[in-house]
């Protein structure tokens, strides 16, 4: 199989909303749908992907917020994150709401725990629990192809926001650096917002890893 991969920036945050599937059967998934679900759906018909589940890393609105839409739009179950991160689910309504994005509460078919598996366009990923940013935010790493996709733990030459009334510092660069910062320097990997990395430029570059 070749998995490929596409980004696709939703929301006024530029969120990486990813589109993962396998060239060969075509069969993929969608990582972080926070929003704009028109254009996840164009982005979908353009590539002739059949998408058959919807993950999230955690629950903040610009990952999360399109979930419901998309998966009744396509018929897919929705997976993820982990089942600490439920509260900021079940208030997404009102977040939307807050800061005028269009979208809904989302009720996951199941949550993620660390050491799960899970299949994206025939890919194996293993899923990582990595709070600190959020206490249920996890990231998905196929270390076949070495490539993961990391949500808001680690970005190019930052760090997740552990600011917020629910965060910690502390769990969040634990999870980084025994978690993330232990996987092959050439690991490719997207981040929630920006342009990708590696494991190997974090480690040389990042002002936040010690």
């Amino acid at each position: 199989m070749t998995l490929q991969v596409t980004i696709i920036p939703v929301t006024p945050f530029q969120q990486n909303c990813a589109l993962v599937w396998d060239s060969e059967t075509k069969l993929g998934a969608v990582v972080d749908p926070g929003g704009d679900v028109p254009h996840i759906l164009d982005a979908i018909k353009q590539t002739g992907v059949k998408v058959t589940d919807i993950f999230l890393t955690h629950g903040h609105l610009d990952h999360a917020s399109g979930a419901a839409e998309l998966a009744k739009a396509l018929d897919v179950r929705i997976t993820g994150p982990g089942i600490a991160d439920k509260f900021l689910l079940d208030d997404l309504d009102a977040s939307c709401r807050k800061y005028g994005f269009a979208g809904g509460n989302c009720a996951p078919d199941a949550w993620l725990a660390g050491g799960d598996l899970v299949s994206m366009g025939g890919a194996e990923f293993e899923v990582l629990h990595c709070p600190g940013h959020t206490p249920g935010h996890v990231v998905f790493v196929d270390h076949e192809n070495n490539f993961g996709i990391f949500g808001d733990v680690l970005f190019q030459n930052s760090v997740g926001r552990s600011d917020f009334p629910y965060s910690d510092t502390a769990a969040l660069m634990k999870a980084i650096a025994t978690k993330l910062m232990v996987l092959p320097d050439d690991l490719t990997f997207i981040c929630g917002h920006g342009p990708a990395s590696t494991i190997g430029a974090e480690r040389q570059s990042n002002p936040f890893i010690g």
